[in-house]
Parts: structure tokens; C-alpha cells; sequence
């Protein structure tokens, strides 16, 4: 008798309620600790609410990772009741959950972490590859091993439009910042499709809405077999003129069946502030 599945994700995937629902994903947040509080990521506090903390106080919230016994606490109702479990991580190159979940799993059993080697919806694309392979009959165990293969397949990188929360965060220092804002320098950051870290790629210069249109255009440009079933446009939070035009822009390429759009949870938004985005999207 075959096993039934659950699909899980770190909050960090992105998806937005209605894809989560649509692929039936159970989620487990990340943690956000903010003037000495713990919140759960998108459970108990929003971006918007650290957008105005921030505000007012000039600091950021610190984020850490879901513990072994946390993903243990989560996954042994499902594996006492016959479960087996995917659990798809956010990228260990950004966090221990990965390893976390690993150490869980091995006292679980019935349990598969896929290192995503990505975040936000560039992990979220591997969940919907293993939703589509979970719906199609295959089994837990193949589908995990068949997921992880295609982590190295997905484009994550995003445009940072202020560098006010990298500077914050200690991520570039205020002398860089200064000249970037003043400059009007917009940097796009690169997500290694091998193990999920960053770096700073091309730095654009000029308003937003026209630095998008040449990362939108260039980022398509560069591969030549590009997956078709979807994209997503995901946001830390920006102006509708802004996300109606990259939309556009996506659209008239006429490469994609679906386009998707999300806002990032608190764990990314918290990094990277308001005005980022990003196109995100698989390769054959």
C-alpha cells in the first residue's frame, strides 16, 4: 500500500495563501525576533510591520532558523498517522534549517529534506515540482531525489531599489550606501543555484521602473531554454505602477503559461526592505 505524502516548505518558499492552498503545502516559519519578541514569519507579524518598526526606531529585526525539535514537533503527527514527508528547505547557504530538518528527519524516518539551494520563490518552484510529481502517483523518497536534482535549475535574483536595509543589517557599509542612494545605483543580487548564497551582480543606475525593464529583459536573454510552465514576479513590496509594468513586460514575451505574483514574507522583506524585486523562473 502506498504511502500518503505531505508536501512541507520553509515559510521562506513565498508562495502567498493562495498557492499554498492551490498545492495543499503545509508551511513552517522562520523566526523573527523583533525588540525582544519572537514572532512566527507571516503567522504573527507582516513585512509592513517591520517596515514601520524600522521607521520609527532605525533598527531591524534579527531572523533565525526552525530547530530540530521544531520540525520533529511538526512532522511526527503526520509519520505516526502513516505520513511520509517532503520538506523543501531554504537554501543551507543562508540557514541551518536545512541541517536542522536533516537531524530531524534521520530520528523521524519518513521523512525527505530537499536543500532548495535558493529562497523565496526560487524555493517555491521546487515545491510546485514536487506537488506535480506527488499528484502524478510517484513516490516520497524519488520525489525528494528527483526535486533536489532540479534545485541547480533554478534563476533567482532580484533588484534592491534602496540600500537602507542592507545597510542596516550590516550587509554594505553607510559610506556605500550613501553613494548608491545618491547615485541612484540599484544593485541586483544573484542567488548560486548550488548551495543558495548571494552576491552583488550587475549594479544598475536610474529609476526603478526602467532599471527593471533592462534586468527583466537581460535575465530572460541570457538563457535560451527556459521553462515555459511558469514565472514569478515576487516583491518585497512596491508601487502598482511598478509591478503592473514588469508584469506587462513578462507578458508580452509570451514565454510563460503562468505568471505568477507574490509579495516576500518578513525573512526576505526583513533583509532587503521595501521597493526589491524579482523575476524568478526554471530552465529546461
Amino acid at each position: 500500500m502506498e504511502k500518503k505524502i505531505i508536501l512541507s516548505a520553509d515559510s521562506t518558499c513565498d508562495l502567498g495563501q493562495e498557492l499554498i492552498a492551490r498545492y495543499n503545502v503545509v508551511t513552517v516559519p522562520l523566526h523573527i525576533v523583533l525588540n525582544d519578541k519572537s514572532y512566527d514569519d507571516l503567522v504573527n507579524i507582516t513585512p509592513d510591520e517591520i517596515y514601520q518598526n524600522f521607521d520609527k526606531t532605525g533598527k531591524l529585526p534579527k531572523t533565525s532558523a526552525v530547530n530540530c525539535q521544531e520540525y520533529i514537533d511538526r512532522f511526527k503527527p503526520y509519520v505516526d498517522e502513516g505520513y511520509e514527508v517532503i520538506h523543501i528547505n531554504i537554501g543551507s547557504a543562508l540557514s541551518t534549517s536545512y541541517n536542522q530538518c536533516c537531524i530531524a528527519a534521520k530520528e523521524l524516518g519518513h521523512v525527505y529534506p530537499v536543500d532548495s539551494c535558493n529562497l523565496s520563490t526560487g524555493s517555491g518552484l521546487l515545491v510546485i515540482e514536487a506537488a506535480e510529481r506527488i499528484k502524478a502517483g510517484m513516490c516520497a523518497e524519488d520525489i525528494a531525489k528527483e526535486v533536489q536534482g532540479l534545485a541547480c535549475k533554478c534563476h533567482g535574483s532580484f533588484v534592491v531599489d534602496k540600500l537602507t536595509y542592507l545597510r542596516a543589517g550590516g550587509r554594505c557599509s553607510s559610506l556605500a550606501a550613501l553613494g548608491a542612494n545618491l547615485l541612484n545605483i540599484k544593485p541586483r543580487i544573484d542567488v548560486n543555484n548550488r548551495d543558495g548564497s548571494m552576491s552583488v551582480g550587475k549594479k544598475y543606475r536610474g529609476k526603478l521602473i526602467k532599471v527593471l525593464e533592462t534586468y527583466v529583459n537581460e535575465q530572460f536573454e541570457q538563457y535560451e531554454n527556459i521553462a515555459r510552465d511558469r514565472v514569478f514576479i515576487t516583491h518585497s513590496g512596491v508601487d502598482k505602477e511598478v509591478l503592473d509594468f514588469v508584469y506587462d513586460l513578462v507578458k508580452s514575451k509570451d514565454y510563460f503559461k503562468e505568471i505568477l505574483i507574490t509579495r516576500a514574507g518578513c525573512t526576505i522583506s526583513s533583509h532587503c526592505g521595501p521597493g526589491t524585486l524579482g523575476v524568478l523562473f526554471m530552465t529546461e
